[in-house]
């Protein structure tokens, strides 16, 4: 994986963790044979203790489930997180009797952009920097301005790991919404050269419709007249003409009506454009050999529906995999099935996104449902009737195997 492909979130992660095994290499000197001795910390027990639940805390909140919950259950388990961080770092440097504690904040503080508001996050990483003023004090032995310039200095440091870290966030947000910019104006522009490829197929049927076709007539009209009006020697191959010309001429109605019937907008190139390269998910996509809607915009209603399906997945559901299935019901009704490999839900809330699904579905009379269950993904179901007229009897079959896949 490149360097510029390679996840923020998860590089600040291992440098977070790293930082956090640099910090707790001092507490060796309180290993069992060592504790005989000055080690000059008040607890051993204690900093080893605080010094685990800092780790695993840490581990759980920069986790993937604990970056992408949403809810206020999850807002409530990381407040409680970021609370035993926070205790845990304090802990240790009353423990200890050092400053471990105010490097165990500069990891808490990489950690506050990503679980809260930017100023929620700035004053919490003020006060627990505050919290070490009678800590320090009180182990050190100084006043309380001596301690508060100290504490002045670790702020500092939590500072620029703050705003290193929101800077981060930020970046990896508008990356995202760029990239899903960029996928639908993909999609998009693949729907606009279809809708190109069909004008032009109606303009050179139109063209040999009423050009050639017209001039072809005219051409059976008048053999037709010539044939009663000349000897019999030339008769025999002004009648080969008039035949010739009139197979000629259910040639080009032929070829008119088969450029007329394939006006349907092929959708694959489309899709394919909305599910490259999207963060920390596999999209695998199954679709009919003839995956096509005559109407644009019903069309642009199944791309949307997609692109919302997709994005939903990546940013809540905390899976690794999403499968989207298309298939024709009936030659009048297309179905989409779509679900994950997340960590579901018992109850399910529609949001924003699910209802503006439903109500562009619900223009054209479809519907969507939605199926989960709590550590078994989401799956949801889109039906839309396409409003087409049935198909001529050579126009390709949609319910030809094998289908189609994209992973």
């Amino acid at each position: 994986m490149s360097w510029t492909n390679f996840s923020h979130i998860r590089l600040l992660r291992y440098t977070g963790l790293f930082t956090c095994v640099c910090v707790s290499l001092p507490l060796l000197q309180l290993l069992p044979s060592s504790w005989g001795g000055d080690a000059g910390v008040r607890s051993p027990w204690g900093c080893l203790a605080s010094n685990a639940v800092f780790a695993l805390t840490y581990l759980a909140l920069t986790s993937r489930t604990g970056m992408t919950a949403q809810g206020w259950r999850a807002q409530l388990v990381r407040l409680l997180g970021l609370v035993v961080l926070t205790g845990s770092a304090v802990t240790m440097g009353w423990a200890s009797r050092s400053g471990l504690s105010a490097m165990l904040m500069v990891v808490i503080s990489v950690v506050l952009p990503w679980q809260l508001p930017v100023l929620a996050g700035l004053v919490w990483m003020l006060g627990q920097n505050l919290m070490l003023i009678p800590v320090i004090s009180s182990y050190m032995g100084w006043t309380i301005v001596t301690a508060f310039l100290q504490v002045c200095m670790y702020l500092g440091m939590s500072a620029l790991a703050f705003f290193t870290s929101l800077v981060a966030r930020q970046q990896t947000e508008e990356r995202e919404i760029q990239r899903r910019l960029n996928s639908e104006l993909r999609a998009t522009r693949a729907l606009l050269a279809e809708s190109t490829r069909i004008a032009e197929r109606m303009r050179i049927a139109r063209e040999l419709h009423d050009l050639i076709g017209h001039h072809l007539t005219a051409l059976s009209l008048n053999l037709e007249v010539a044939s009663h009006l000349v000897n019999t020697p030339a008769a025999d191959h002004v009648r080969k003409a008039q035949a010739t010309a009139k197979h000629l001429l259910a040639d080009v109605r032929e070829a008119v009506s088969e450029l007329r019937q394939d006006d349907a907008v092929d959708l694959t190139q489309a899709l394919r454009s909305l599910v490259e390269g999207v963060p920390g998910l596999m999209v695998h996509v199954v679709t009919p050999p003839r995956f096509s809607v005559e109407d644009p915009r019903r069309a642009q209603v199944l791309l949307r529906c997609a692109q919302e399906i997709i994005t939903n997945t990546a940013r809540h559901a905390n899976a690794r995999n999403l499968w989207l299935n298309f298939a024709y019901v009936e030659n009048d009704l297309l179905c989409l099935n779509a679900r994950d490999d997340g960590r579901g839900t018992s109850q399910v809330s529609p949001g924003n996104g699910l209802s503006g699904m439903r109500e562009r579905l619900a223009e054209f009379g479809g519907s969507v449902a939605v199926e989960s269950q709590a550590g078994r993904g989401f799956e949801l179901t889109v039906r839309m009737p396409l409003g087409e007229t049935p198909a001529l009897a050579h126009a390709p079959a949609r319910f030809d195997p094998p289908a189609l896949s994209m992973g």
